[in-house]
């Protein structure tokens, strides 16, 4: 509240004669103060370096009143972010600066290439396409978040729907969709999953705070990342500011019901590489998300190298910790976890072989760029196979992307803040490459990022009737 200084302007000595006192004037504006005002400014000063300085101090020394200090800052911070951060949604980092004027597919080879169909999805817009090699889009699948929101939703106030997209989508045999959503700086991450049939009308919605990833197994069961805000001290763990973001693995029954939740922070704590905890980058202690989890892989069966492994098991990465850990749902526990060559990775996956893959996002020391896509052997870590491009064409994505393996040995390869996707042979070369062929922003400069995508083989992966619909 401004306060309104006054001043006496009367006169120093008593008038003493009365007739001959000046005669009352018109009222005119009070005349300007001429008293100097630095001493009042000297003074704000001084109280805002004394309120910086000790607020400075509790933060550094850790006692009272750190945690409501640090809660209105993150608060303050928050809110400012979301005031001024997504006024233009070119400029979020759901886009990037595009690398190239090349669009569609630019490399093809049906001599080397897994020839098949991939389903993609962009931040430009919510859907997913499913395309064949050449780059045609066969089908798409379009929902838009605030047709599927409701008061059962964990997020009350979404952004628009030019700030949400489908981070990852799957396609089912008779051409249903699973996708999940997402929306630019929201924490909690993650604005739910649904399920869609091949005309784009919702067959059932989970509006939890659903992130990254999420796997079907063979029961059709769909095990996805979910985050909660949690307020609780972590025993072992009292230099972890609260409140935190803790993930969970929640499994879904075929139609969408929850049927188990696993609280990953809880249980990696008490584990024996709870102390990796420590690792956790200064990103993280900024915004209270520790373990970050980005992807989820399920076992079909025993992985070779890791004692103990069994089907039904989850594979699950965390950014940063830069930890793959494998996660036994029955028992509650973090059974097995591994740190190795890689730095905030994403997308780990189980190979038949008994090896992994993960995008490691921010380890390649080759010199070519800053990422590379890492195969290696569980028990030692010891990498079997990797790329990272070359130094005329380096991967380079800090954050997202991910990979697959495909039938013919090939790798599918997502460098998501290039928009780009890549299909590369055991001996590096790049026997396909697709390039979003979306522009945006000031002289078109942007390129909306990809996340994830699946190759199908439409003989293998379809039913007869969806194979019609895409063949017309």
């Amino acid at each position: 509240m401004s306060k309104t200084l006054s001043y006496d302007h009367s006169n120093s000595e008593p008038v003493r004669d009365e007739s001959r006192a000046p005669k009352p004037q018109p009222a005119t504006s009070a005349e300007p103060d001429k008293s100097p005002l630095w001493p009042a400014i000297m003074a704000i000063v001084s109280l805002l370096f004394l309120a910086f300085v000790g607020g400075a101090a509790i933060m550094y020394f850790s006692v009272f009143p750190q945690d409501p200090l640090r809660r209105a800052f993150s608060a303050g911070a928050a809110l400012y972010e979301e005031m001024t951060g997504y006024n233009d949604r070119y400029m979020t980092d759901f886009w990037a600066d595009a690398r190239t004027d090349k669009r569609g597919v630019t490399i093809y080879d049906p001599t080397r290439a897994e020839n098949g169909l991939t389903l993609y999805s962009s931040t430009h817009e919510q859907a997913a396409y499913l395309m064949d090699m050449e780059g045609n889009v066969l089908h798409r699948w379009q929902m838009n978040f605030s047709k599927l929101w409701d008061e059962s939703a964990a997020v009350k106030n979404p952004r628009p729907d030019e700030l949400i997209y489908i981070e990852k989508a799957q396609v089912l045999p008779n051409g249903d969709l699973i996708a999940l959503y997402t929306a630019i700086g929201d924490t909690p991450w993650g604005y739910g999953i649904a399920k869609l049939n091949a005309k784009s009308e919702v067959i059932w919605k989970y509006l939890a705070h659903a992130h990254h990833d999420f796997a079907v197994d063979d029961a059709g069961n769909i095990h996805v990342l979910t985050q909660q805000v949690n307020d609780t001290e972590l025993e072992g763990f009292a230099h972890l500011s609260r409140p935190r973001v803790d993930d969970y693995l929640v499994t879904l029954s075929p139609d969408g019901r929850e049927i188990a939740s696993t609280p990953l922070m809880e249980i990696f704590a008490k584990s024996p590489y709870g102390r990796r905890l420590y690792f956790a980058s200064q990103e993280s202690f900024n915004n209270g998300d520790y373990l970050h989890a980005n992807s989820v892989d399920v076992l079909k069966g025993p992985a070779p190298g890791i004692p103990g492994s069994h089907a039904g098991q989850v594979l699950i990465s965390f950014r940063e910790v830069s930890t793959v850990a494998l996660v036994d749902r029955q028992r509650g526990e973090i059974v097995w976890a591994q740190s190795g060559p890689w730095v905030r990775q994403h997308d780990a996956q189980l190979l038949p072989s008994g090896n992994m893959l993960v995008f490691d996002n921010e380890g390649d020391s080759s010199g070519n760029g800053v990422s590379r896509v890492l195969e290696f052997e569980p028990t030692t870590s010891a990498v079997v196979w990797s790329y990272g491009g070359s130094k005329d064409a380096p991967l380079d994505s800090k954050s997202r992307s991910s990979q697959t393996r495909l039938a013919n040995g090939n790798t599918l390869i997502v460098e998501s803040m290039a928009g780009r996707v890549i299909e590369v042979a055991p001996d590096g070369a790049i026997v396909w490459e697709f390039i979003n062929p979306v522009r945006g922003g000031e002289g078109d400069r942007r390129i909306p990022i990809i996340f994830w995508v699946q190759r199908l083989d439409p003989d293998r992966d379809f039913d007869e009737d969806f194979k019609a619909q895409i063949s017309r």
